[in-house]
């Protein structure tokens, strides 16, 4: 623990790189765990796939705004504590979270590198849709297109604006923070490839992850963790 915390006072440039673990403890579930979203689902990655939104948006728009959305949530003391280094630090965070947390709890630098769900555009005529529009209807009422949320889904490419936005903050780095993360999902996970070699890096994490370069790996809570620092 002390470790993590005098690596992030000696630091000018953090990266934090969080997954679906950093959401969790504000009630969004992750995906894949026994309690996960996709848990006793049938055909998840369809529904959230290209195809889906393209051959069944009524289908696609029930999943999403049924299983997806959490307006309610607030951040916990991961996002905070995030965006109270960054009052003193160079931080960006990179997520793949699509909730906006981040943003919630005041961190300015967030890449959302699987998009936002309260980014919303009608695929018609390109304009932007507040969520709250998108939860009523995915049908835009000025021009009767199609509304969808802007993120990734399945068959669909990561953006070029968030990888170079990414790698850009990666080169600078001379700390990077992994947390709440398996850390699995490419190429998300391939982003500490773009590393300098002197970087620093930590994992938080509830279970051990493996990663083919040295590392300080702390498998706790980052709720817990997080608190101290």
């Amino acid at each position: 623990m002390n470790n993590l915390k005098e690596a992030i006072k000696q630091a000018e440039h953090i990266v934090f790189l969080t997954g679906a673990g950093v959401s969790v403890p504000s009630g969004i579930p992750d995906y894949r765990s026994k309690n996960g979203l996709y848990t006793g689902m049938s055909s998840p990655e369809y529904m959230l796939s290209h195809t889906c939104l393209v051959r069944e948006p009524e289908k696609f728009y029930q999943f999403v705004t049924e299983n997806m959305y959490y307006p309610d949530a607030v951040p916990n003391t991961i996002h905070r504590k995030m965006a109270e280094i960054e009052a003193d630090k160079n931080v960006t965070v990179i997520t793949q979270n699509i909730d906006g947390l981040h943003e919630k709890a005041g961190s300015k630098k967030v890449v959302n590198f699987h998009g936002s769900l309260y980014h919303c555009y009608c695929q018609k005529c390109g304009r932007n849709v507040s969520a709250s529009d998108y939860l009523q209807s995915d049908i835009h009422a000025d021009c009767g297109g199609v509304i969808r949320p802007d993120v990734v889904l399945y068959e669909e490419a990561i953006s070029e604006s968030a990888i170079d936005q990414s790698l850009a903050a990666i080169r600078q780095a001379d700390l990077i923070v992994i947390v709440g993360t398996s850390f699995r999902v490419s190429p998300f996970c391939n982003l500490t490839d773009y590393r300098n070699k002197k970087t620093r890096i930590f994992a938080v994490n509830k279970e051990r992850i493996s990663l083919p370069y040295p590392f300080e790996m702390m498998e706790s809570d980052a709720v817990k963790v997080f608190a101290e620092i």
